[in-house]
């Protein structure tokens, strides 16, 4: 009655979505869960032991209330020591990470500088700086530079992803030089480098042997590579205690749950010291998608331009007909519809051979 204009329109224009428990028994290729940890029990139970030892097992409270448990303190120490910050700061979600740092990091005579394709959880909090949040094109280094050259403010921050969520792509190189040249804060979302790129699979920083500074942010989630739910902000004890003291998810949000983040930590763990499995393993499924698709993937990301929304769909329905399960993304998530198929831990390579074969056969791969 009080939207129904509005939920046709997005009917018409293959826009609409509905939530759907897909079944068991399909070979996802759709999910962020990278390294297959969410179809791994084993790792719950070691979970389980650990919080026995502990008489409170929830967060009960924010964490400048009551909510900070040792688990959290554990969680951030070992988060900042692998990823070379001096300090860390857990999160209730990614989207929360963002709108905690691009809402309170940019004060008055403050300019941001944020990437077009940058996640919504960081253009929605930009959107409250008004004109003092500026888009430059898509990982383009040439044109930050000719934005930060026409910039007089106080305090410039810069936001960008250490692999694009829709696109794939790696973050440029450039854009770390060009943050220190201008001498600007840097916040680099490795929500989908994390556990995914660099020798020991820390992201995009270890990924270009890139020294960590005090201008440097690197926030991730844990419901990805690490298979688990929450985020964290990793920066220097300064920033860590700023956003403390003015972030407004983490003062008034009830502290992420105990549970997930002793999970996320056993399941990052594994994956530092494991690490060279794991890029053995990521490796493989590059390998088999440049093989089969002749398609170069620097991430666990693949995207296949489809354009219509219509298409997308029916492309998704005809691969469901074959048990493989793979994302159909539409406006506005991306400006023009896509496959996406993650080529996850969680299923063998010979499934995944099976699934680029499909694709191949149905024309689409590039």
């Amino acid at each position: 009655m009080f939207y129904d204009k509005e939920l046709e329109a997005l009917k018409r224009s293959g826009r609409f979505r509905e939530r759907k428990i897909f079944s068991d028994s399909l070979y996802d290729f759709a999910s962020n869960d990278y390294l297959g940890f969410s179809d791994n029990a084993d790792r719950i139970k070691v979970v389980f032991e650990k919080l026995s030892s502990y008489s409170s097992i929830t967060p009960k409270a924010s964490m400048l209330v009551n909510g900070y448990h040792p688990i959290h303190k554990e969680f951030e120490e070992f988060v900042a020591s692998i990823n070379g910050f001096e300090d860390a700061l857990c999160v209730g979600s990614g989207f929360l990470a963002n709108i905690s740092l691009i809402e309170s990091l940019v004060r008055k005579n403050d300019i941001l500088l944020i990437d077009e394709e940058y996640h919504a959880s960081g253009i929605v909090p930009s959107l409250l700086h008004g004109n003092r949040s500026i888009k430059f094109r898509h990982n383009n280094p040439e044109d930050l530079r000719e934005k930060l050259k026409n910039i007089d403010a106080n305090r410039v921050i810069i936001a960008v992803e250490g692999v694009y969520s829709m696109g794939a792509d790696v973050l440029n190189r450039a854009i770390f030089d060009i943050a220190d040249e201008f001498d600007t804060l840097l916040i680099v979302d490795e929500a989908h480098s994390s556990g995914v790129i660099g020798d020991n699979l820390t992201g995009v920083f270890e990924h270009y042997g890139i020294e960590i500074k005090p201008n440097h942010i690197k926030m991730g989630t844990l419901g990805k590579a690490y298979g688990s739910y929450g985020a964290y902000i990793c920066a220097s004890n300064e920033i860590i205690s700023y956003l403390v003291n003015r972030a407004k998810p983490v003062i008034y949000s009830t502290a992420p749950s105990v549970f997930d983040i002793a999970l996320a930590l056993e399941n990052m763990r594994e994956i530092y010291y494991g690490s060279s499995y794991y890029n053995e393993m990521i490796y493989q499924r590059r390998q088999i998608v440049k093989e089969i698709l002749d398609i170069d993937m620097e991430s666990l990301i693949l995207p296949i331009e489809i354009g219509s929304n219509s298409k997308v769909m029916e492309i998704q329905s005809k691969l469901l007909e074959k048990s493989f399960l793979v994302g159909a993304i539409r406006q506005p998530t991306v400006e023009s519809a896509i496959l996406r198929v993650i080529p996850r831990l969680g299923e063998s390579v010979e499934v995944l051979e099976k699934l680029c074969m499909e694709i191949e056969e149905l024309g689409i791969r590039h």
